[in-house]
């Protein structure tokens, strides 16, 4: 399903494509790429707060890190 979010730096409406309808996670505009970290609650925009390369790296690096841990040992 998609979500339209208008971005709030430059009001550029874009979508994200969404599997369920709650997500907590990082959204770049397509036109002025500013970096958000967004919470959609029931399909709705809740919360979006800036955020920095290094930080969405350190949430990549922890998501690997958690998904490693699920998988077991090799």
């Amino acid at each position: 399903m998609l979500k339209n979010i208008n971005c709030p730096a430059c009001q550029t409406e874009g979508t994200i494509s969404l599997i369920e309808t709650d997500y907590i996670g990082p959204y770049r505009c397509w036109s002025c790429h500013a970096l958000f970290t967004v919470e959609i609650k029931n399909d709705e925009l809740v919360s979006y707060k800036p955020l920095s390369e290094e930080e969405l790296k350190k949430q990549q690096q922890l998501k690997e890190l958690q998904e490693k841990f699920r998988r077991g040992p090799q």
